[in-house]
């Protein structure tokens, strides 16, 4: 097995990425959303930021997406006041060819966070739990329960151990990918392992956190995490193409995925993986439209009264110069929500308040380019050119 796999792949690690630096320039060969997307439902004419932009786009984008071996990219932007930009481009399945287009839908990894923290601020907003409160007047067993706050699992700083870091869990995992997971089966391969500091002194991403989290939400309401977050968040929002879903399910179309986290480091296709190992911390899929929404209703806290949303957005140190982190979303370099990975599939969903500017990307696929992740590569190139002020340069792997 790869040494890399859990520092790469699931542990989560902080980063500072930089763009690749093009050899070349290729002709773009980008798919305009309006022929991609006969519905509309994107409503983004092509040449929306002015031509000048688009076509700065269109070859950047490209540039990136070749060099870092992404097989398929959708990217959307939109900054009141100058226009819009929605793109699909390369293919969303390699065998066949078959291209990449606007209206797929996609594992959005760890942006599932964002769902799961909402879920639990309503409940604070409802007074039915308290930030403050420890984890072990809901969970029982969990190491130092009785010190770590539901405030520190949300701002990854309870020093609870990673469970994707665990080799046994990295083995049980490749060796049988569409496996299923519980979330105390996740739990026990964390809790075999000391912490790794005391509670609040130290930011460590850490996926264990949120699979507590998620369990408060069931222990407190009663209800499947996923039942929870359909009534209470996805269906006010409107995210009519946005699920947690149970197993391997995956609404069409989907593009296919593809990684290297495998046992022998072979590149895979990762499209029928069960995602349950992630669950509250990773496991949801969306769409390009749903992922518009969100970004700006998480980054405002439309579902959240105005004191519980400024806790959310209390961002705290890191480690990486530029990078805050909240209650399960950080602050990069002004832009606000997360990013996600997980085996075949990466995404960017961020919200810049001072612009009211949305940026979402999608991909199909994880593999790393020189310990970078490919979707911040283009994030980065993206704002470099439509941002400079705020240019997204650093985001908590996602894993």
């Amino acid at each position: 097995m790869r040494r890399t796999f859990h520092r790469r792949l699931l542990a989560a690690t902080l980063f500072v990425a930089s763009l690749l630096v093009p050899t070349a320039v290729t002709p773009a060969t980008a798919v305009p959303a309006a022929a991609a997307d006969p519905s509309g439902r994107h409503h983004c004419p092509p040449g929306g930021l002015g031509p000048g932009v688009t076509a700065r786009l269109d070859r950047t984008i490209e540039d990136v997406r070749r060099q870092a071996g992404i097989p398929g990219a959708v990217v959307g932007l939109w900054i009141p006041g100058k226009g819009c930009y929605v793109r699909a481009s390369g293919v969303a399945d390699k065998a066949t060819g078959r291209p990449m287009t606007p209206d797929v839908h996609e594992r959005i990894g760890s942006e599932t966070k964002t769902f799961t923290a909402t879920a639990l601020l309503e409940l604070v907003d409802e007074h039915r739990v308290r930030l403050d409160d420890p984890i072990s007047r809901y969970v029982h067993g969990v190491p130092d329960g009785g010190r770590i706050t539901l405030r520190h699992l949300a701002e990854m700083r309870s020093g609870l151990f990673p469970y994707s870091s665990d080799p046994d869990f990295v083995h049980d995992l490749l060796s049988d990918p569409e496996r299923s997971f519980t979330p105390r089966q996740l739990l026990a391969y964390a809790f075999r392992h000391e912490n790794t500091f005391a509670p609040g002194t130290q930011f460590q991403y850490s996926n264990t956190n949120f699979i507590l989290l998620g369990m408060v939400v069931e222990k407190v309401t009663g209800q499947r995490l996923a039942d929870f977050i359909d009534a209470r968040i996805l269906r006010p929002a409107r995210l009519r193409h946005t699920l947690l879903p149970q197993g391997t399910e995956f609404p069409r179309p989907h593009p296919h995925g593809y990684t290297n986290q495998t046992l022998s480091g072979a590149v895979a296709d990762a499209t029928s993986w069960n995602p349950s190992w992630a669950w509250a911390a990773g496991a949801m899929i969306s769409d390009l439209h749903d992922l518009r929404r969100w970004a700006e209703i998480v980054a405002t806290g439309r579902l959240l009264s105005p004191g519980t949303q400024a806790q959310r957005l209390r961002m705290l140190p890191t480690g990486v110069p530029g990078l805050g982190y909240g209650l399960g979303l950080f602050d990069a370099n002004g832009w606000i929500g997360h990013n996600g990975s997980i085996p075949g599939y990466e995404t960017v969903t961020v919200y810049l308040p001072s612009m009211r500017a949305t940026l979402v990307i999608m991909i199909n696929t994880d593999i790393t380019v020189q310990a970078q992740e490919p979707s911040t590569l283009l994030a980065r190139a993206i704002t470099g050119i439509v941002t400079p002020d705020h240019v997204y340069d650093g985001a908590a792997a996602a894993r």
